[in-house]
């Protein structure tokens, strides 16, 4: 069964199906093909009680709020306002790139969005000030892959939702991973362009009034990051009720800013649409695939294949590792989350390892997907902002940035406690 299940996922895939409409297309066939009772009989009750949860109504919400933010011009500001504070190292705006990534992963909650938003205000400098491409729109590219990381996370409120785990905690713990793997983005950025002076473009100093000018930009964004995290550490408010509090803080921010208008109300709520019914198909089918595949049995035979290899807990941690990886390449991220978590998370679990842990370690490797090609999303989302060049250039680009995701993944196994340490103190 499980090899008949990845080939005709891959197959599928490959003719370009919706991924939502492949979930319960593999639903049924499992249903027709490994099961003695019909299941399908059961896919109303699916569908309920996977899309009747509080929890996932802050995925809206948080699509909404960095719509609002996008449209309304504060990305804008806000690299202009990074700009001045971080184009002095070496690789110039490269830097920028990498900060308002990060700063709009803590707001956003998703990668694809946080890419394409530095990517339409970012490339027009590059062109202008004479960038090496492929480094600025790597660049570009492993940052946006922050927006899963850092929270606010959709792809954790989904994992939370489908593990039953604390959605706060991993909050928490992707705090401090999302953050070191920003540092080494910029840390590995000024290697290279001290290597190679000549890709990093122009550095840029600016007088020290313009410095705290800036931070008048900056300052709503932090203030809005403290509101929504604040509230949900302090118990103050749930995920979902944190969200609409950061969306009300969205349309403040954009109103002091002059960027409310009819336009913008319109396609923010448009896209949030679309993001939302895009997200819940997959999770819906997926809910009923997963039921499909427990109930055929996938379960033991998985566990009885990895009883059959004779490892460890960390020879079968390095197993999911290379499994995750070659997934990578050809399947979307949030659909290859929710296709292996309720197969992989329960292996792991067996294994003595920390499901929220575990979770931060599948969204690293799942950042990794998201950059590697052919199904890499943020690098068809970067290369669609260019005005000229070939993808190629973005893959290149983005090689340093995968081998840092990389080591991070492997400092993760060694060192659980850059995940779970920050968890376990604010528990106390």
């Amino acid at each position: 069964m499980i090899g008949a299940v990845a080939a005709g996922l891959l197959g599928l895939l490959a003719l370009s199906i919706p991924v939502g409409i492949v979930l319960f297309l593999l639903g049924f066939g499992v249903d027709a093909f490994f099961s003695a009772f019909p299941l399908s009989r059961g896919l109303g009750n699916m569908v309920w009680s996977s899309s009747n949860s509080a929890t996932l109504i802050a995925i809206p919400f948080f699509v909404l709020l960095g719509e609002v933010l996008v449209r309304s011009g504060v990305a804008t500001r806000t690299y202009a306002a990074l700009d001045r504070w971080v184009s002095w190292l070496p690789g110039g705006l490269v830097h920028a790139n990498i900060a308002t990534a990060t700063m709009f992963s803590a707001t956003s909650g998703s990668s694809v969005a946080t890419a394409a938003t530095v990517a339409t205000v970012a490339m027009p400098q590059a062109e202008k000030l004479g960038y090496d491409p492929k480094l600025f729109s790597g660049a570009i590219a492993a940052g946006g892959t922050l927006g899963i990381m850092i929270p606010p996370s959709i792809n954790l409120i989904v994992y939370g939702f489908l593990t039953q785990t604390s959605i706060p905690r991993l909050f928490l713990a992707g705090l401090v991973p999302g953050l070191l793997l920003a540092l080494a983005f910029m840390a590995a950025t000024v290697a290279i362009c001290v290597v190679r002076p000549g890709l990093g473009g122009v550095r840029r100093t600016f007088p020290f009034a313009q410095m705290l000018r800036a931070l008048l930009d900056l300052g709503p964004i932090i203030l809005l990051f403290g509101l929504i995290v604040g509230s949900i550490y302090r118990g103050w408010a749930t995920p979902t009720e944190a969200a609409a509090v950061g969306v009300a803080g969205a349309f403040v921010i954009a109103a002091l800013f002059g960027g409310i208008n009819w336009q913008m109300l319109r396609e923010s709520l448009l896209g949030t649409v679309k993001i939302t019914a895009m997200i819940m198909l997959i999770v819906i089918g997926a809910s009923f695939l997963n039921f499909t595949l427990a109930s055929a049995g996938l379960g033991r035979e998985i566990n009885a294949f990895m009883d059959g290899l004779g490892l460890g807990p960390l020879g079968t941690i390095l197993v999911i590792v290379v499994l995750y990886i070659v997934l990578g390449f050809f399947i979307e991220t949030l659909s290859l989350m929710v296709v292996t978590i309720p197969i992989i998370v329960p292996l792991v679990v067996s294994q003595d390892y920390d499901p929220i842990w575990f979770g931060i370690l599948m969204i690293v490797l799942i950042e990794m997907a998201l950059i590697t090609p052919p199904v890499g999303l943020n690098l068809y989302v970067v290369q669609g902002a260019r005005k000229s060049g070939s993808l190629n250039e973005v893959m290149l680009g983005t090689i340093p940035y995968v081998l840092i995701m990389l080591a991070m993944a492997f400092l993760l196994i060694a060192a659980p406690g850059l995940a779970t340490w920050l968890p376990d103190q604010l528990a106390q």
